[in-house]
């Protein structure tokens, strides 16, 4: 319902990013600990007591090689039923994993007391009572809230100009009774009478979709299933725009809706025949396009409607996908706006055309591709155009008119930040709204008036326990890669940690889709940097810190340079006294755990534990598996082994699964999953877990699985909280931290 999120042009469909946070400290006053003299060896007793997954032999041939995989039965060979109905998984596969978290439980059950302790730490640090700024369309103002105690967001209205607020939708009483919730979206319709809400029951993201009058509470009959869950309406508020997701819960077909019709009626926009591409759907900020966008990695194209077509209007073509070219569109009074890196414009340009015809041959330059500032995206307003973007690692706004007579930048101080534009609802604005945050400073939310310049801090996030940004340093490192390549490094630190080499050091990175980790604020990781831990972030090749050709730099037969920078950065960092040689935790989640888990094969010698959140460890067997929801698409990330020998040959190479080192000593490894992730499956870290025992020294190798929930975990922002002191307490007991108190924010 409320657009605050810019679009960026990325593949929506490969990322999880388990992002750490931010601390804080006097110089008075020290963490209390106990020492450190059991960091090396935290879990020993536990690695005889591991369940032992039995082994039956699959042998896999593949471009004339064969290799032997024994722990392939962990894959339900019914997986998309399990999606839809987690009961009929087998039961010996149910059996392993209900085994592997009873081990889990044992091992660490001296660590219930932390995790409660880090549990209240981080509830406290949030404001269970807290609203999003409201944001105006027409007569209303829409907001977020939470209420005290409630797990679940409110979706509520008000008068623009205040007054009575109305309860749109009420995420804690809707849940009720679930054992799983998540809504992913409540769209108002034009007329301000209905909203389309999306909701999740099991994890596997296949969102219901429903109908709701405001005034009444009463709601249409049909439901429509097997949705992304977000709706756009028409102009006449009669019908709405929907992707409906197939059995491989690939976004397939874009349908519309009239409402008080059997969604078995509804009316096929554009079906996408191609299983690279996914779909999705969308409305022009200013309200005039409905927007039909299919993309993979490489390559998008875009169709449109006008917002008032009749239903069953075809779409029509701006311009057909041209491999390893992408563009975005947006629409401002006779022309379409895309954001392109075509004719070579790596970082992106930004070029015009018309509406009536809009394909390449008409496209003119508006703003050219400058190398090294990368466009991230844009909003167009009536009177002005917004653009974020990002050079060397930094995110900037720049404000123009649409002559490029006029345009300017709104400065911001800290030596790493994060940035964030809202579109917002209305179009005819001299109102941006931006967030602004740091690793030690809260979000802040501002309304920035473009014509006078003059910027209004609407919210600033409150922590209820208190915090003090002055007492942390926020650090931008830079580590020279083997190949001389400069790696960008987040630092956090209490100001009285000193860098001396006696802290430990918690390594977080990602690397892949061109995701980039934000220098954002999280509250969360306060409660190990108050304990006195190092928090870097590596902004390795894969990303685009540093712009797109940094991404494609770490990407398909270049992929090695993501684990090779995520090594030289901990080892670097150590050497500079960052952390304890060779007691450094690396953390990452989903690709990210790929990232970790290719990097403690390369160097298992310089990392004391490895935490790897729903990691994407099978890569050889899951690339190589055209059935599976995201393999299509992702060939164009990581190469096609199925048809492409030397793309074999690269993933087989690093592969985390199927590259571990036989009787080398490896670090204590927490993997995790969930049940219904569609997006990285159970099995990968099942499996993964299985062969690291049977084959690697060291350990031990827990695996933790969400019986209930999919790629993200849970979507209740408590129960979220606790998932997350797992894997910080995790990292506490390698560190030897278990019993420090964090520092006084009195």
């Amino acid at each position: 319902m409320l657009r605050n999120k810019l679009r960026l042009l990325i593949p929506f469909f490969g990322a999880l990013v388990v992002a750490a946070g931010c601390g804080s400290k006097t110089d008075e006053e020290t963490p209390e600990t106990t020492g450190t003299e059991n960091m090396s060896k935290p879990f020993t007793m536990f690695a005889g007591d591991a369940p032992v997954a039995e082994k039956r032999p699959v042998e896999i041939e593949q471009h004339g090689e064969t290799r032997v995989d024994n722990y392939a039965w962990l894959r339900d060979e019914n997986w998309q039923e399990v999606l839809r109905d987690p009961d009929v998984l087998s039961e010996d596969i149910r059996d392993q994993l209900v085994a592997e978290n009873a081990f889990y439980e044992a091992a660490t059950d001296d660590l219930d007391a932390l995790r409660d302790t880090l549990f209240d730490e981080m509830r406290g640090r949030i404001k269970e009572d807290d609203s999003s700024v409201p944001s105006p369309d027409g007569p209303y103002a829409y907001a977020v809230r939470y209420r005290e105690g409630g797990e679940y967001p409110v979706y509520v209205r008000t008068s623009r100009e205040g007054g009575e607020e109305t309860i749109l939708f009420d995420g804690d009483a809707e849940s009720e009774g679930e054992d799983f919730f998540k809504v992913i979206s409540v769209d108002h319709s034009p007329n301000h009478e209905m909203i389309a809400y999306g909701v999740d029951r099991l994890g596997s993201e296949y969102y219901d979709i429903r109908v709701r009058i405001i005034e009444s509470g009463e709601e249409f009959e049909e439901s429509i299933p097997s949705t992304g869950g977000s709706s756009v309406w028409a102009a006449d508020s009669k019908s709405f725009y929907y992707v409906e997701r197939d059995d491989n819960q690939r976004p397939k077909r874009v349908k519309q809706h009239v409402l008080g019709t059997d969604p078995a009626d509804d009316v096929l926009v554009y079906e996408e025949a191609d299983d690279t591409m996914f779909l999705f759907v969308e409305k022009s900020q200013s309200g005039e396009f409905i927007f039909i966008g299919s993309a993979k990695g490489t390559t998008s194209e875009f169709r449109y409607l006008r917002a008032d077509a009749e239903p069953g209007t075809e779409p029509v073509l701006i311009a057909p996908g041209v491999d390893d070219e992408l563009y975005y569109v947006e629409h401002h009074g006779d022309h379409f706006y895309i954001q392109t890196n075509a004719d070579g414009a790596v970082d992106f340009k930004i070029v015009r055309v018309p509406i009536d015809n809009p394909g390449r041959e008409h496209w003119e330059e508006w703003l050219e591709h400058r190398a090294g500032v990368y466009v991230l995206g844009f909003i167009p307003f009536a009177d002005r155009l917004v653009l974020l973007e990002r050079e060397n690692a930094l995110p900037r706004i720049v404000v123009s008119d649409y002559e490029l007579a006029s345009s300017f930048e709104i400065e911001f101080d800290e030596a790493a930040y994060q940035l964030g534009l809202s579109s917002g609802y209305e179009f005819d604005t001299d109102t941006v709204r931006y967030t602004y945050e740091s690793p030690s400073t809260p979000e802040q939310t501002f309304d920035f008036d473009m014509s006078s310049r003059e910027r209004t801090l609407r919210k600033t996030q409150e922590i209820p326990s208190g915090h003090n940004p002055d007492l942390y340093v926020v650090e931008r490192l830079f580590v020279t890669a083997e190949d001389g390549a400069e790696i960008p490094v987040t630092v956090l630190r209490l100001e009285m940690t000193e860098v001396d080499g006696n802290a430990p050091l918690l390594l977080y990175g990602y690397g892949s889709y061109g995701s980039t980790i934000g220098a954002w604020f999280n509250s969360s990781i306060l409660s190990l940097v108050d304990r006195g831990v190092v928090y870097a972030v590596a902004h390795v090749r894969g990303g685009s810190a540093k712009g797109r050709q940094w991404y494609l730099d770490g990407k398909l037969d270049k992929k090695v340079n993501s684990f090779k920078d995520f090594a030289r950065s901990a080892e670097e960092l150590q050497k500079r006294g960052y952390g304890r040689e060779g007691e450094t935790v690396i953390y990452g989640g989903s690709a990210g755990g790929l990232l970790v888990g290719a990097t403690v094969n390369l160097r298992p010698d310089l990392f004391a534990g490895v935490i790897a959140a729903v990691p994407f460890v099978d890569t050889l067997n899951t690339i190589s598996d055209a059935s599976l929801p995201l393999t299509p698409p992702e060939w164009v990330e990581w190469g096609d082994p199925i048809n492409d020998a030397e793309a074999f040959r690269t993933i087989a190479a690093y592969s985390p699964y199927d590259n571990i080192r036989p009787g080398v000593e490896y670090p204590p490894i927490l993997a995790t999953a969930g049940l219904t992730d569609y997006r990285v499956t159970y099995w990968e870290p099942a499996k993964w877990v299985a062969r690291l025992r049977d084959e690697a020294g060291g350990g031990p190798f827990f695996m933790k699985t969400n019986m209930g929930a999919g790629h993200a975990g849970s979507a209740a922002r408590f129960e979220r909280l606790k998932e997350r002191t797992h894997d910080y307490a995790f990292a506490l007991r390698i560190f030897g931290l278990t019993e420090t108190r964090p520092v006084s924010h009195e």
